[in-house]
């Protein structure tokens, strides 16, 4: 598809990412349907992995990196007595161990060990970078080299439901946790191995699974009509609808524009704010100085 056949399209689309697919493979089909010329997502889920995979098309890229550094809520499925070289289903198995009684009441205390700001070393299949190199890269070689620990914050973790060797939890957690690697450690401390049998994404805040699209209803809606998935996407500003908004008008909206701070009455006194011109034009996202002037520094492009 040439560029002047794509269209200058903006907006978030929460997207319910299939299992088998990875998330770059899922982004290059919604950018293709939507003959989009910009598109990213803000977070790559695992090809065993299924659920919220927020899409943003256009000018809402310039927002992605706060989708990126966004909390981060998780439905999954233990397999205990079974570890793994990759921590979930697809790896090899590393051992083997029998799974002794559980008492949901054990459970439960293991899992309040994970609860709060932990130390998690990243697995060897992931795409964090040794000397510029994805670990995972490294990993498909038989390399195994040592990773830093790092700091995670796991803000809810609950057992759903357990059934012989089976263990269902959901989790709100930072940027950055690994599921896989909390549920290698939670067999550990259990004593008998476990790894990921299936996983879901279920929010990345500001969004939750409610209004999640299925692949196939992109598809579905791209035969009939390619405008019509328009209207399956949110506004840009959706993805900081939860920020104070600033209004502003003319010299102080000129300013902006022009990267310049600029002083807005009854603006809040520090933090991260919405920007509009007007009521309705969302401009982009701005920061509260020291000294109260309102700073741009996100702005999109306007389109009239």
């Amino acid at each position: 598809m040439t560029g002047r056949h794509r269209r200058p399209i903006s907006g978030v689309l929460l997207l319910d990412k299939p299992v088998g697919w990875t998330s770059n493979a899922v982004l290059q089909v919604v950018k293709r349907l939507y003959r989009a010329q910009k598109a990213g997502h803000t977070g790559s889920l695992d090809p065993l992995a299924s659920g919220l995979l927020p899409i943003c098309l256009g000018e809402a890229t310039k927002l992605s990196s706060l989708l990126l550094n966004a909390d981060k809520s998780y439905r999954f499925i233990c397999r205990l007595g079974v570890a793994t070289t990759t921590g979930d289903a697809e790896g090899e198995i590393v051992t083997t161990r029998p799974v002794e009684p559980l008492s949901r009441e054990q459970v439960e205390a293991a899992l309040r060990r994970f609860i709060g700001t932990i130390q998690q070393i990243p697995p060897m299949y992931s795409a964090v970078k040794h000397a510029g190199q994805p670990l995972y890269k490294l990993a498909r070689q038989g390399i195994e080299v040592e990773r830093a620990p790092r700091e995670v914050t796991v803000r809810e973790l609950r057992l759903l439901r357990l059934e012989a060797e089976e263990l269902e939890c959901e989790m709100r957690c930072s940027k950055g946790t690994y599921v896989r690697t909390l549920v290698a450690d939670l067999g550990e401390l259990l004593g008998c191995g476990a790894h990921v049998a299936a996983l879901r994404r279920t929010a990345v805040e500001p969004y939750d699974a409610a209004r999640m699209v299925a692949l196939e209803t992109l598809r579905e809606q791209a035969e009939q009509e390619p405008t019509a998935l328009d209207a399956l996407l949110l506004p840009p500003d959706s993805a900081v609808a939860y920020w104070p908004a600033i209004s502003v008008l003319g010299d102080a909206a000129f300013y902006l524009r022009q990267g310049q701070p600029v002083l807005v009455p009854r603006a809040p006194t520090q933090g991260w704010v919405r920007l509009y011109q007007g009521e309705q034009q969302f401009l982009g996202i701005g920061e509260i100085l020291d000294d109260g002037r309102v700073a741009p520094r996100r702005l999109l492009e306007c389109r009239t």
